[in-house]
């Protein structure tokens, strides 16, 4: 069983009404590609429960709602590939009180903030005592305020004592500098259409190419690093892992 643990949110995206969204939701996507079981622990507002949740629990998957007080909503547009972000309101902060009891036989747990504020570093060592954490990077260089999307690397360092793998975009690469000092065992830099990069204990692995699909890119890295998870999970190593999550986020800009 995978969990996935993180905020939902509402998406603004320009001619479309507001959807769901956030890496449980864009996960949930790629495990019901993928047919496998798992738990996905959101959180929202409970205002808009009703909203976001049930579009996650039409993809199939167990799905554990936290009561929250505050839903993340972001505005997106997009020019090619180059996404302009306004965050208007932020998620909740997940407390050790807040997490899931997950059964003892779960090796691995995907978390998926969308700021910087989402998951502090203790409720990620709480995470980590039972479980190897895979945790995408925006959780580390997303500044927790609204207004326009801004990254800096001004994270708590201690969060990178309990994570296990970890995705970072480009831009995001970017703002924290030298990949390669980050104290992870695996690392995927994310390309959009130009595919990952994979490193191992802080050495470039191999790339991994990707083909340029037409298709909403929102949701990509998550799915990427759910489908990494599950092929990781059943054994596959790294490299062949990477292949496969980035031929299954093909298939989901297809559909």
């Amino acid at each position: 069983m995978i969990p996935l643990i993180g905020n939902l949110s509402r998406d603004h995206l320009p001619g479309r009404p507001p959807r769901a969204g956030g890496g449980p939701f864009h996960g949930a996507r790629a495990l019901q590609r993928l047919r496998v079981p798992a738990r996905v622990v959101v959180r929202c507002a409970q205002a808009d429960k009703a909203e976001l949740v049930p579009p996650v629990v039409r993809l199939g998957s167990t799905v554990r709602y936290v009561p929250g007080e505050s839903t993340a909503t972001f505005s997106i547009e997009y020019q090619g590939e180059h996404r302009t972000m306004i965050v208007e309101q932020l998620g909740d902060v997940w407390t050790t009180a807040d997490l899931p009891q997950l059964p003892s036989s779960v090796r691995w747990v995907h978390v998926a903030p969308l700021a910087r504020s989402d998951f502090p570093a203790r409720t990620l060592a709480a995470l980590a005592r039972r479980h190897r954490i895979s945790f995408d990077g925006q959780g580390l260089v997303r500044v927790p305020q609204t207004g326009p999307l801004r990254l800096d690397a001004d994270f708590d360092p201690d969060m990178l004592k309990h994570i296990w793998v970890l995705k970072l975009a480009d831009e995001e690469a970017a703002v924290i500098g030298d990949v390669t000092r980050l104290p992870v065992r695996e690392l995927l830099i994310t390309h959009g259409s130009r595919g990952a990069t994979l490193y191992l204990g802080g050495q470039a692995a191999q790339d991994i190419p990707a083909h340029p699909i037409d298709g909403d890119p929102t949701g990509a890295g998550d799915a990427l690093m759910t489908a990494y998870l599950v092929a990781r999970s059943t054994g596959f190593a790294p490299s062949s892992a990477a292949r496969r999550a980035t031929a299954v986020v093909a298939s989901l800009l297809r559909a």
